[in-house]
């Protein structure tokens, strides 16, 4: 798997990742937090698939 994702956008997916996965454990105990898992792999790893269907690629690398 190429990345295809750049510093900035990989970073965001953590944080966004973490507040999404925060809202199982604190706050208000929603099950729609466990969707955080997605743009926290997502960012972890760096490869994205729906970037690769869309054609879009954030990573300066070729």
């Amino acid at each position: 798997m190429p990345r295809n994702e750049g510093s900035l956008d990989r970073l965001l997916r953590v944080i966004v990742g973490l507040v999404l996965l925060a809202l199982v454990f604190v706050g208000p105990h929603t099950p729609w937090g466990w969707i955080g898992i997605v743009p926290l792999l997502t960012g972890i790893v760096g490869f994205c698939p729906a970037y690769t269907l869309l054609g879009i690629k954030t990573c300066p690398r070729q």
